[in-house]
């Protein structure tokens, strides 16, 4: 491996960890300002309704389910259509983690929330001007000049 590749990896690793960390921020941000909409369906009435209102759609799985994959792509496309940053991520256990779900039923048989599709919105009142907001829809545009238009991260367990 040369220099170049070597110093390239431990940038990539840093820039994905920051992201990584940006987004958690910014989802545990975007929930205690009721700034978030977890589920499939719940998301594409939001979007049906309000577009404009959707900075970040994150769509998040650790396996390959074709019904869900079909919701994916109608969901990619209609952020692509509408300029919302998209996101792909795997690790819902921690996804439930930093958003302070059970990431499984409960004793009583509750299941818990489905959190495939989450969107961060900002409505006019409650601007969400984070830093985090920043980091991540610039990593967003950095790898649709990539042309890399759903870019993926892996949240880890801590």
């Amino acid at each position: 491996m040369t220099l170049e590749e070597l110093v390239g990896c431990n940038i990539t690793e840093k820039k994905m960890e920051t992201v990584n960390q940006a987004l958690e921020e910014l989802l545990v941000a975007a929930q205690q300002q009721d700034c978030l909409t977890v589920g499939v369906y719940e998301s594409a009435k939001l979007m049906n309704v309000d577009p404009d209102s959707v900075v970040l759609c994150v769509l998040a799985t650790d396996e390959d389910v074709i019904p869900l994959q079909i919701h994916f792509t109608l969901i990619q496309a209609f952020c692509c259509d509408n300029d919302i940053n998209i996101l792909r991520v795997s690790g819902m256990r921690r996804l439930a983690q930093v958003l302070g779900e059970p990431s499984t039923a409960d004793s009583n048989g509750n299941e818990p929330n489905d959190l495939h599709c989450i969107l961060v919105t900002n409505t006019q009142c409650q601007s969400l001007k984070c830093q985090a907001l920043q980091d991540v829809g610039n990593y967003c545009e950095e790898s649709r000049c990539k042309n890399q238009w759903v870019p993926y991260l892996s949240l880890q367990e801590r």
